[in-house]
């Protein structure tokens, strides 16, 4: 069975691109689904699939973060993954259909979940909102706030993976140097500034149209927008690109990983040869700048030649 892959929204759950890909389990929030209840179902994605790595937004509740880490204590399970995303909701989702999309590829499920730090660099993740007035998640200037006020204002901001903000007319978004589609999520918003605008001048190969997801408003501060997230569409080279990155035993539960922390147990990947303290760790799998042509992990990470991203494909570089 393939890797479990886990939300704690239905509406973090994109249609499948293809027959192939699994749907996600659904880990309900307290105020929905007792924990005895909890506890049986995640014990039963544990039983059946070995593994389970769940995604959820930094901006759940509370209580709902505290539920998750609650059931995997008290099932004193090292086969449970807890990934916090810092994307916006829609950008969560794009990171959670690739991740189903690799579940069901030949890597362990420690790649998986360590997987998505990698991937997250990748997904560009914004929106087209008409105030920025309560926007909290992306630095705003005090000239931005004001423009908030006068009618008709509309702005288009990138929260990842760095962020942008410009007032539209006024500037232009960077978007990313390799071949994406962009899947879009309208709100209380007729603008097609994102469609007409953003998506030709980013080279989008295709526009997908889903539901807003329900934690939107919120993380964006408004009701008034169209949420965005252009990301890499094809298996093949979400494939390549993990398999690119040398693999690792975790120094601490021992799970395959790549990159420099573990997605099971959040422990940092020791330098090879090093008995250091935990704390010491190698550099980030992810790109330090927002252009995804860089490399994909450091040069101490990497398996030989390193993929590099173009428009519509990746290449090899070296032999």
């Amino acid at each position: 069975m393939p890797t479990a892959i886990a939300v704690t929204s239905p509406d973090l759950v994109l249609p499948p691109t293809d027959h192939q890909t699994p749907t996600a389990a659904l880990l309900q929030s307290p105020g929905v689904q007792p924990l005895d209840a909890a506890l049986a179902d995640m014990q039963v994605l544990v039983e059946q699939h070995g593994y389970v790595v769940a995604l959820y937004p930094a901006s759940i509740p509370v209580a709902h973060e505290r539920r998750l880490h609650t059931v995997r204590a008290m099932l004193e399970s090292d086969r449970i993954a807890l990934l916090k995303l810092d994307l916006p909701p829609l950008g969560v989702a794009v990171l959670v259909r690739q991740l189903r999309q690799l579940s069901i590829c030949d890597f362990s499920a420690g790649v998986v979940a360590s997987a998505a730090r990698l991937l997250s660099h990748y997904i560009y993740s914004g929106a087209m909102l008409h105030t920025v007035a309560k926007l909290d998640r992306v630095p705003v200037s005090l000239k931005a706030h004001a423009k908030s006020w006068v009618p008709g204002s509309q702005f288009g901001v990138v929260a990842a993976p760095s962020p942008q903000l410009i007032k539209i007319g006024s500037g232009k978004l960077t978007g990313p140097e390799f071949g994406t589609q962009m899947i879009i999520g309208k709100g209380q918003s007729t603008s097609d500034w994102v469609t007409a605008t953003l998506a030709p001048a980013w080279q989008v190969q295709g526009i997908e149209e889903s539901t807003l997801p329900a934690d939107s408003r919120a993380w964006w501060g408004t009701s008034k927008m169209v949420e965005f997230a252009a990301f890499l569409p094809d298996i093949s080279v979400l494939y390549q690109l993990v398999s690119s990155v040398r693999r690792e035993n975790c120094s601490w539960c021992g799970i395959e990983l790549i990159g420099d922390r573990c997605g099971f147990c959040s422990a940092s990947l020791l330098p090879a040869g090093s008995s250091a303290a935990a704390g010491a760790a190698v550099s980030s799998t992810a790109p330090a700048a927002a252009s995804p042509s860089a490399a994909a992990a450091p040069a101490d990470n990497q398996k030989h030649a390193t993929g590099v991203l173009k428009r519509g494909a990746i290449t090899q570089r070296g032999s």
